[in-house]
């Protein structure tokens, strides 16, 4: 080889070296691989260190709009939950939570993440659909979070709360897992009675869920609310189970809260009790054949209500709506408050051993 075409490969060499550590350097530095979503840049004594999948950005684009949420019966703190701000107009700042934060108070107060501690009315609420709008004035809210789609969420999809697990000590806590599960059936009491009468339809999450948690957040990875979480769901025996109520949900009547309408649900019109509830069946003189498992049996019917006007009478057991299986009252109460009042619904029954149906036109409730 030639010296001229040695000293051109050698030049060549160096050069590339040269360039490929500039190019190298360059992408450390300022590429955004290492910059985007799910790793965040942490600066150390001047050092910097990128943590792969870390959620701390996210958090950024919600933790001040979090609230830790105080109810008070004459005067004496009387129950504590989460809250975050959805909106804001040109007066008020609108903070969603669930209805069993704030039941039973004569005053509410929230705290903002400055530590500032601010009056808030509550605009409205439902026990059934366990959500509630309280409202504070405009200039004390700094951050209000971005609502997001739950229904766009796949099977373990990282999710993260923030909210205030036991109270006011670990308010702002945050929690994290994954989406354990969607469109869960989950039982739960409504009225105070001895059994569930409802049934609620939520996201299913390992991240954990404690008293004081309720009414807060449920997020996904970019920060962006998908869904209310409820303690109310969880069971004291059950370990990494935690429940949210999905934001589509919410949003499809979170005008009604906010303008304090009370929620009309459609009205059957029937006195129940489950299949399962033989000594309440007894009281009444109704027997039943025991090859029936499930469903939910007229005691009777109010006179002039939608289901006296189809035809229904005591003994008659329904054991479907619109062609979907009903085990008992709280699965009934699930399949009926899915319409409105006017609606016509399919009832599946039977009565004497026999299977029939009746097109049932729903009244409005007049609780």
């Amino acid at each position: 080889m030639k010296k001229n075409d040695t000293n051109k490969l050698i030049f060549l060499i160096v050069l590339s070296f040269v360039l490929g550590s500039i190019i190298t350097i360059a992408l450390i530095k300022w590429t955004p691989i290492l910059n985007n979503e799910g790793n965040t840049v942490i600066t150390k004594n001047g050092t910097q260190i990128y943590e792969k999948n870390s959620l701390a950005a996210s958090v950024e684009k919600v933790y001040d709009a979090v609230v830790l949420i105080k109810g008070y019966q004459l005067e004496q703190q009387s129950s504590t939950g989460t809250g975050f701000v959805y909106k804001v107009d040109d007066k008020y700042g609108y903070i969603l939570t669930n209805q069993h934060v704030v039941a039973n108070t004569n005053s509410v107060k929230v705290v903002m993440s400055n530590d500032e501690e601010v009056k808030a009315k509550v605009m409205g609420g439902d026990s059934y659909l366990d959500l509630a709008v309280l409202r504070i004035d405009k200039s004390k809210v700094s951050l209000v979070a971005t609502l997001g789609k739950s229904e766009k969420m796949k099977l373990g999809d990282t999710i993260f709360t923030v909210g205030a697990p036991m109270g006011e000590d670990y308010r702002g806590s945050v929690t994290s897992g994954v989406l354990s599960g969607k469109d869960r059936m989950v039982s739960v009491n409504v009225s105070n009675s001895v059994n569930d009468d409802w049934i609620m339809r939520v996201l299913q999450i390992d991240a954990s869920i404690n008293p004081g948690n309720s009414g807060g957040p449920l997020l996904n990875s970019n920060g962006e609310v998908i869904g209310v979480c409820s303690m109310k769901l969880v069971d004291d025996e059950i370990e990494g189970m935690g429940f949210a109520i999905p934001i589509e949900y919410a949003e499809s009547h979170i005008k009604s809260l906010e303008s304090g309408k009370k929620i009309s649900w459609p009205y059957l019109g029937v006195t129940m009790a489950n299949v399962t509830d033989t000594a309440n069946l007894y009281r009444y003189g109704i027997n039943i054949d025991k090859s029936i498992k499930e469903g939910v049996v007229v005691v009777k019917t109010a006179k002039g209500s939608s289901a006296d006007k189809a035809g229904l009478s005591s003994g008659d057991i329904i054991t479907k709506i619109n062609g979907n299986k009903i085990k008992d009252s709280a699965y009934l109460r699930y399949e009926l408050y899915q319409h409105q009042a006017g609606d016509t619904i399919e009832v599946t029954y039977v009565r004497g051993g026999n299977e029939k149906t009746v097109k049932v036109v729903l009244n409005k409730s007049s609780n």
